[in-house]
């Protein structure tokens, strides 16, 4: 009787031991995938600088420039709410494709 209960339980044992080894390789492989990059888009390499922003009222802002991706993005200190707001977002790259065909 004790031989079965313990062949049960190494059984038992070995199955969950496989359970846990497939759950951690589909871990792995999702882990993977989604560390991917998506799309074309390059790691960015960024330049932030503090400025006056004239629009909407005068007030200082902040921009912040990703040189790899040709992108710039101006964003202010709301007080009221505590929260950053966008005030803005140029692609360079666009920008230049259109100033030369001017």
């Amino acid at each position: 009787m004790q031989e079965k209960q313990a062949k049960r339980a190494r059984l038992g044992a070995g199955h969950l031991i496989a359970l846990n080894a497939a759950l951690l390789g589909v871990l792995g492989v999702v882990s993977i995938a989604t560390a991917q990059p998506q799309g074309n888009r390059a790691r960015g390499d960024y330049a932030i600088v503090g400025g006056e922003y004239l629009g909407g009222g005068s007030g200082n802002a902040v921009y912040i420039l990703d040189a790899s991706n040709q992108e710039l993005i101006a964003v202010r200190w709301d007080t009221s709410r505590n929260v950053l707001d966008g005030i803005g977002y140029r692609d360079l790259n666009n920008d230049s494709k259109q100033r030369a065909g001017r």
